[in-house]
């Protein structure tokens, strides 16, 4: 049976109050220590740059998105706290949840290197062990929307944890070939979203070890409010949602291996469900049960394109004029000291979706720049500090 500390026993991620305005996240006191009893999951892919400079930015998030959904599949009554990376994701365990996650993380390993030709890697490292390196793992809830609640993250721990992974800290081995983790509900179905007001803005500010606290969050609310300020600027995708294709997913599978009749099945049956469902929200059809109006306004209320994960990370639609004060803002910061920034400019935004269920508003959307995105915005950071090319 199961021993938990007095403090594991109290701590509920699901019964954390909701920050409703996003530039909560910079208030420290809303955050919440996990218990050190507690696991961060992550995972990233290896070479996401070169792998985005190759056109195959879908795949990449894609495959990032897989690990989250594989995941909630895996914990269905669970509310995990996760974070998307746009090349990478991360969660937090409760004790005894990182015994379902290792074989999970596993799966993902072989299904992203046979399935999309990318290499990914996962680790399960304790918050015990962050806390013993000198760093803290603090998390709170953000609401964009009633229907949908995403995990916010600071304190250095996460950070230093990803940096952990890719030293090899904790590596998880690849599944046997040809396990596929659980993706029900993961599509990647909808177009790219072309920007409104100009150009599609994605962008990561790290805070600089020994920096001015105070002075960074002045900082960091004065971009957010450069883009709160005008209301046509901030959600990435359309006020009436993306388009969806025709086709059964913007991502390129592999066959599945051993099983060419099972993926020619599996294909035919994408293949039919994406053409309904393009016929569904093309003449925005309405019947008991299910709305595609109403879907794509959940879609867009629910959509994940702002966080704050050790850092603040946006992917926002912006004017030209916004873009560059938010860079000038960034600028000065960074010679003052206070930050680190990388900043990606383009002309749309790409969205992968997870809808575990298609009759509840709880559906999830993760937003990437459409050309770079996060994984060149990591890029710049890294350069930056020196650490090279991911």
């Amino acid at each position: 049976m199961l021993t938990r500390t007095p403090e594991e026993a109290r701590f509920r991620y699901a019964d954390l109050p909701v920050l409703a305005r996003f530039d909560d996240v910079l208030d420290e006191a809303r955050f919440r220590p996990v218990p050190s009893g507690w696991t961060i999951g992550l995972c990233d892919i290896v070479g996401s740059t070169r792998a985005i400079g190759a056109g195959r930015y879908r795949a990449v998030n894609y495959a990032a998105a897989a690990v989250i959904a594989a995941m909630r599949n895996a914990l269905p009554d669970t509310e995990i706290p996760f974070v998307f990376g746009g090349d990478g994701a991360s969660f937090l365990l409760a004790p005894g949840e990182e015994r379902v996650a290792a074989p999970v993380l596993s799966a993902c390993i072989t299904f992203v290197r046979e399935r999309l030709d990318l290499d990914l890697r996962a680790a399960l490292i304790p918050v015990r062990t962050v806390r013993e390196a000198g760093h803290d793992v603090r998390v709170a809830r953000y609401a964009p929307s009633p229907d949908v609640a995403y995990a916010m993250i600071r304190g250095g721990g996460l950070a230093w944890a990803e940096a952990a992974l890719k030293g090899g800290l904790n590596a998880l081995p690849a599944a046997p070939p040809g396990t596929e983790p659980d993706l029900t509900g993961l599509s990647c179905r909808f177009e790219a979203s072309r920007a409104q007001n100009g150009l599609i803005l994605s962008l990561i500010v790290v805070p600089r070890a020994g920096g001015d606290a105070a002075a960074l969050r002045r900082t960091l609310a004065a971009v957010i409010g450069l883009v709160q300020a005008d209301p046509r600027l901030g959600r990435p995708l359309p006020e009436a949602g993306p388009d969806l294709g025709w086709r059964p997913g913007a991502v390129a599978l592999r066959p599945a291996r051993g099983g060419h009749l099972r993926d020619l099945l599996a294909r035919g049956r994408r293949l039919a469900g994406a053409l309904a469902s393009f016929l569904a929200f093309r003449v925005r059809l309405s019947v008991p049960g299910f709305s595609a109006p109403t879907y794509l306004r959940e879609l867009v209320a629910n959509a994940d394109y702002r966080k704050y994960d050790d850092g603040l990370r946006m992917t926002i639609d912006a004017t030209p004029e916004t873009a560059r004060a938010i860079e000038a803002r960034l600028a000065q910061a960074e010679a003052d000291g206070l930050l680190h920034y990388g900043l990606v400019r383009q002309g749309s935004a790409v969205v992968t979706c997870f809808t575990p269920d298609r009759l509840g508003s709880g559906h999830v959307h993760f937003v990437d720049g459409g050309e770079g995105g996060y994984a060149g915005a990591a890029a710049q950071l890294k350069r930056k500090l020196g650490a090279g090319a991911a």
